[in-house]
C-alpha cells in the first residue's frame, strides 16, 4: 500500500533515526487520542500526543504527552524558561510541517524544544500520529520511539508536563 505524502515523509524519518516501525493509514482519522485509542485497540494512554506551544521568544515548544495526560502549560513554561502559548494551526504547519491532528514525534520542518512525558515509558508499546490523522506507528520502548529523532531531548520528571 502506497503512503500519502506525509506519512512517506514520516516513515522515511522514522527509518533514517533507525527505528523499526511501519507507518498505517487507517480509513478514519483519528485526531484526539481517545479517537486513535477507539481505532487501534489500546488505551489512550498509550497514545503518544504531540502538542506545538509557541514560546514568548517566538520559539515552537513540543510536548510529547500521553493521551490520558492534560498538559500544564505553566510547567512546560518553567522547563523551557519562558512563557508559553498555544499555538495557531498556520504556526503548528509551518514548524512540524504537519497539520494538526497527524504531527509526528519526529520528522519535523525545523528544530524544536522537545519535552516528553515520562508516563509513556510505562507502556510496552506506545502509538503516535504518523503525518496525517489517519496515520499512526506504533513502537516499544527498546525502539527509543517517540523520543528517537528528537532534535532536543528532555525528559520530564513524573507531574511535570501534567498536572
Amino acid at each position: 500500500m502506497t503512503l500519502s505524502a506525509s506519512a512517506q515523509r514520516v516513515q522515511d524519518a522514522l527509518a533514517a533515526a533507525g527505528v523499526a516501525t511501519t507507518i498505517v493509514e487507517y480509513d478514519v482519522p483519528a485526531r484526539t487520542s481517545a479517537e486513535a485509542a477507539a481505532v487501534l485497540g489500546c488505551t489512550v494512554a498509550q497514545i503518544a500526543k504531540s502538542l506545538v506551544f509557541r514560546a514568548a521568544s517566538g520559539a515552537p515548544v513540543l510536548v510529547i504527552a500521553s493521551g490520558a495526560n492534560r498538559v500544564d502549560e505553566a510547567k512546560v513554561a518553567a522547563q523551557v524558561g519562558e512563557p508559553i502559548g498555544k499555538a495557531d494551526a498556520a504556526f503548528v504547519r509551518e514548524c512540524t510541517g504537519y497539520a494538526i491532528g497527524g504531527i509526528p514525534p519526529l520528522g519535523h520542518a525545523r528544530p524544536l524544544t522537545t519535552l516528553v512525558d515520562r508516563d509513556l515509558l510505562q507502556h510496552d508499546v506506545v502509538y503516535a500520529a504518523g503525518g496525517t490523522p489517519q496515520a499512526t506507528a506504533g513502537t516499544s520502548r527498546a525502539a527509543g520511539w517517540p523520543t528517537s529523532g528528537c532534535s532536543i531531548r528532555v525528559s520530564c520528571p513524573r507531574g511535570t508536563v501534567h498536572g
